[in-house]
């Protein structure tokens, strides 16, 4: 390039020579014009130089410039320093250019982002009462700082929700109960609550308690409401119950039976004071009816007849406002007794009942008309009986429990009709038992003069024939078992005491165990004839000589049985059924 420039050159002071020698320019002025063209191309290159220096100036003040905005970015961006690998000056001032405008732009961008989020914190600080978050505004924040702030802000939006939602849910509570009872907002506070608008109100910590406070204020206000009209209610019931108030007078006020606003419990309050003016008005009529509400809580309550006759005013003809009063606060006595131990006293009214049902099944068990029952009602009996046997034991070691529990924490005794509940049990239990010890003494009595009567009169050997049941018109086959002698004449049988239906017996006698038969009445049978007696001497005179284990032997025609000759329980039937056949094959072989 040199090479060229000098050729161009000494080819240009040719020409400009050739063109002088033609023109005819002297030689002096050739010089000139020469030394002209010199200075002017030294002072163009001395001008370009100058420029080019001027150029590498700028490139390394840019250099210098960028090296140290880089470095400051790179502190402020908490970046390593930026290492530069270009390999012309050039090049080095244009990467270092374009990475300064790229740092610069992510330090804006950071920037824009912190300011962005701390007016959102502010905000939320502001409307949930919070310390703003502690970053500084003057400094570049970081990555981590900005997720950090993020992740805060996150939280306070969470928060903010939360509250907002529980605000609404609180609000809701407190205007339906200012409208149960009748109120408007009347401090500040219930105003912003109700009035103003919900994204308006500060959700602050203090304020979210201070609405669980109203509303906790409004709920026991309205749960007061409720009792007093509760109690009104129940006074009105109890009242009107007691004066016999007509229907259309209650239905007067029937809207007001159910809510509990302060119109319904001052509507509530007025109809009680009305009806206690009827009822000073009506002493007699109100302190009876409450006499007959006492004798029932007295029975609930099991009192015996000295703790009733201990409430003088009962028995008091005197009829006073002071003897309602002393009414009035013995059933008011009562019922909170009965109220506070009510499941013993249901526990006592349940083993009463169970022992009154366990009776009555004993009690059936002597009905003979149970076996020729079809609807299974036998098993039936039974099976409730097996498990009133099994119930009971439980039942009462239960309420000995609970009664001991009771004493301890009452410090006196329990008493069922004044006499201790136990106790009481023991006798019921004793009484039974000597019931079943009678039965059975009048059964062996019965049994022994049964003995007697055959052993004098002797018995006669039936064929047993299939049962014909109650309300039967149909006549049963006869149906002889093994071993029978074929003495016998005519089927035995038992007349039924309802209706005077004829049954025919399915042995021709039941065993002595489990029978009894109704002896002959002196004067009211036909008497033996004398030649039976006669033919009888032999088995007096056995009977006298005290053989032991001598066979009956057959010789009345037919016998009548009373009810209590039937088996007393299923049991007991079964077995004798299964029994007799070999009883009396052994008596007729006799």
């Amino acid at each position: 390039v040199i090479r060229q420039s000098v050729a161009c050159l000494n080819k240009a002071l040719c020409h400009l020579k050739d063109i002088w020698e033609e023109i005819g320019i002297p030689e002096d002025q050739r010089l000139e014009r020469t030394n002209v063209v010199k200075n002017h191309v030294k002072s163009l290159l001395d001008m370009m130089i100058v420029e080019e220096e001027s150029l590498r100036k700028r490139l390394m003040t840019s250099i210098e410039k960028c090296q140290k905005e880089l470095r400051n970015l790179c502190l402020e961006l908490q970046l390593p320093p930026f290492q530069d690998k270009s390999s012309t000056m050039l090049q080095q001032e244009k990467d270092l250019r374009m990475h300064v405008e790229v740092m610069l732009k992510e330090k804006n961008q950071r920037i824009q982002a912190l300011k962005a989020l701390t007016e959102q914190d502010q905000d939320l600080c502001d409307l949930l009462c919070f310390q703003p978050f502690s970053i500084s505004a003057d400094s570049v924040p970081s990555l981590e700082q900005l997720e950090k702030f993020r992740q805060h802000i996150s939280s306070l939006t969470a928060e903010k929700e939360r509250r907002h939602n529980e605000f609404v849910t609180l609000k809701k509570q407190i205007i339906l109960c200012m409208d149960d009872l009748d109120q408007l907002p009347e401090t500040s506070f219930e105003k912003d609550v109700v009035c103003e608008d919900e994204e308006s109100f500060c959700l602050s910590k203090e304020n979210i308690d201070s609405l669980k406070v109203l509303l906790h204020q409004l709920e026991c206000r309205k749960a007061e409401n409720e009792r007093v009209c509760g109690s009104y209610r129940e006074k009105i019931h109890e009242l009107w119950e007691r004066l016999q108030i007509p229907q259309e007078e209650r239905d007067a006020i029937c809207e007001h039976m159910t809510l509990s606003k302060t119109r319904n419990m001052q509507a509530l309050q007025a109809e009680v004071g009305r009806l206690e003016e009827l009822k000073l008005q009506n002493i007699q009529n109100v302190t009876e009816a409450i006499r007959n509400e006492i004798a029932v809580f007295w029975d609930k309550c099991f009192y015996s007849s000295d703790q009733r006759q201990a409430f003088v005013p009962f028995y008091d003809d005197d009829f006073s406002e002071e003897l309602l009063s002393l009414h009035d606060a013995e059933i008011v006595r009562l019922k909170q007794y009965y109220e506070d131990h009510k499941d013993l006293f249901e526990g006592v009214h349940k083993w009463e009942e169970s022992w009154r049902v366990f009776l009555e099944l004993e009690e059936k068990a002597k009905d003979p008309s149970r076996f020729t029952n079809r609807g299974g009602n036998l098993l039936k009996e039974e099976k409730q009986r097996a498990d009133l046997v099994k119930s009971l034991p439980k039942l009462e070691k239960k309420l000995k429990a609970e009664i001991e529990q009771w004493e301890h924490e009452q410090n006196r005794e329990f008493q069922v009709n004044g006499q201790k509940f136990m106790q009481f049990v023991t006798d019921q239990w004793e009484s039974y038992r000597l019931e079943k010890e009678r039965e059975k003494q009048e059964r062996q009595l019965k049994k022994s003069k049964q003995t007697e009567v055959d052993m004098v009169y002797g018995t006669v050997i039936r064929t047993p024939t299939k049962r014909r049941f109650l309300g039967s018109t149909t006549p049963c086959k006869a149906r002889k078992l093994n071993g029978t002698s074929s003495t016998g004449t005519s089927n035995s049988t038992i007349r039924s005491v309802f209706g005077g239906t004829v049954c025919h017996s399915p042995l021709s006698r039941p065993p002595i165990s489990a029978c009894k038969v109704s002896a002959r009445t002196p004067g009211h049978g036909k008497p033996p004839h004398q030649g039976l007696l006669e033919r009888n001497k032999e088995n007096i005179c056995h009977l006298t000589g005290g053989v032991a284990g001598m066979t009956k032997v057959p010789a009345s025609p037919q016998r009548n049985f009373s009810i209590n000759s039937v088996a007393s329980t299923y049991s007991e039937f079964q077995v004798n059924s299964s029994s007799s056949p070999t009883v009396w094959t052994k008596r007729a072989r006799a």
